[in-house]
């Protein structure tokens, strides 16, 4: 059996510290008209994504639940999947 220190269990990965992209770059703006990059924070079945995945800070995070919700709201972007079956 293997010994443990007083710290715990060990950890085989180590989370790298992820910077927020719009904060990384000032001239990346968050707009509701802007799908291209709304799009890629959203997942595949239609919901948000959460700041663990994206490595947006909070602040930002929650501007962008907001345009993506406005997005949907003017018909720019879908509610839901589309799935044909």
């Amino acid at each position: 059996m293997a010994t443990r220190s007083n710290d715990g269990p060990r950890r085989r990965f180590k989370r790298r510290p992820r910077t927020c992209q719009f904060c990384a770059d000032p001239g990346k703006t968050i707009n509701y008209k802007v799908t291209d990059t709304l799009k890629r924070l959203i997942k595949d079945t239609g919901k948000i994504r959460p700041r663990r995945d994206t490595g947006t800070c909070a602040k930002h995070q929650r501007a962008l639940a907001k345009a993506i919700k406005q997005s949907r709201h003017m018909a720019l972007m879908p509610f839901t999947a589309r799935r044909y079956r």
